[in-house]
């Protein structure tokens, strides 16, 4: 079966070459090492991971427990009075319906459906962005979009994508939309990532927030088995981007006052270093201390065995 990703599942392959998923599994391995393919969860794409975008019908079923539990945990980084923008996709979608209980707050937003899960909200404002309707995620883009956002200053921007990866940060399959978070990033003094496990490692084609403006990466705990996804938290945490996870065992940011309440089940991953952060924002509380550049592979393997067990 090839899925909304692009990926061709490890069932399929052991079904269509008549041999254990065991054995496929070892193979795909073999074959990534050599770079004639990438690893996904439970399957395997082509190298590269420039996939096709899926649209609004596929994503909407795609890690809907996931999407929900980041939501649940990123709209505790929302404050009261708050003036963010909260950009298209289908996990942010999950967090505006949070965020209809938060009093006083502004969402400047270019989604259509961000701008429905707020419209019966009595104590949050709904600013929407001008633009082009792109129908396959119901968001306004072109330059109609990113001229309206031109002198607007919030505390936060929460943006979604296709993929993330330590090395070129946040991207998406669409040159539109990417435009267009970029313009939402230019807006706000700190960035705020939501994207599960399955688009970690993933590049796609448009970069839309690089790296070093990602304040905060919020997802959920990667499966044991998926050294790819542990791979790039650490990677991530190594350039220094604060690393909530919903539902990690264990831990949570609540005490001293920092990060979410002390009810909510997650963690946050080191932070080597200073991030960019707007005055009177919280940062979240750093478990820990960074693990040093240049480890050999016995270490590294331990640093992502404790990370997950974090």
């Amino acid at each position: 079966m090839v899925r909304a990703n692009g990926a061709v599942s490890l069932r399929e392959l052991a079904r269509v070459v008549q041999t254990s998923e065991v054995t496929v599994r070892r193979d795909v391995r073999a074959l990534e090492a050599e770079g004639l393919l990438d690893r996904r969860h439970g399957g395997a794409v082509l190298p590269g991971g420039f996939t096709r975008e899926s649209g609004f019908p596929q994503k909407s079923h795609l890690a809907t427990a996931e999407k929900t539990a980041i939501a649940d945990l990123a709209a505790n980084f929302v404050e009261e009075g708050e003036a963010i923008v909260v950009g298209a996709g289908t996990t942010t979608q999950e967090l505006a319906r949070r965020l209809a209980r938060v009093p006083g707050l502004t969402v400047v937003t270019n989604s259509l459906l961000v701008a429905q899960a707020l419209a019966h909200a009595n104590r949050v404002e709904v600013v929407m962005t001008g633009g082009t309707l792109r129908g396959s995620n119901y968001a306004l883009v072109g330059s109609g979009a990113e001229q309206s956002l031109q002198g607007l200053r919030v505390s936060r921007a929460f943006l979604s994508g296709s993929g993330l990866t330590a090395e070129r940060g946040l991207s998406t399959s669409n040159m539109l939309s990417a435009s267009v978070d970029r313009a939402l990033v230019q807006a706000a003094a700190e960035v705020v990532v939501l994207a599960d496990h399955t688009k970690l490692g993933t590049d796609t084609m448009f970069q839309t927030v690089p790296t070093d403006l990602i304040t905060r990466l919020v997802t959920d705990e990667p499966p044991a088995h998926d050294d790819r996804a542990a791979t790039e938290l650490q990677a991530l945490a190594d350039q220094g981007v604060q690393i909530a996870v919903a539902g990690a065992p264990g831990g949570n940011a609540g005490a001293g006052g920092d990060g979410p309440p002390s009810g909510r089940r997650h963690r946050d991953v080191p932070l080597p270093g200073p991030r960019r952060q707007a005055p009177g924002l919280r940062p979240a509380v750093a478990l820990g201390a960074a693990s040093d550049q240049g480890q050999g592979g016995a270490e590294r393997a331990a640093r992502v065995a404790d990370l997950r067990r974090r």
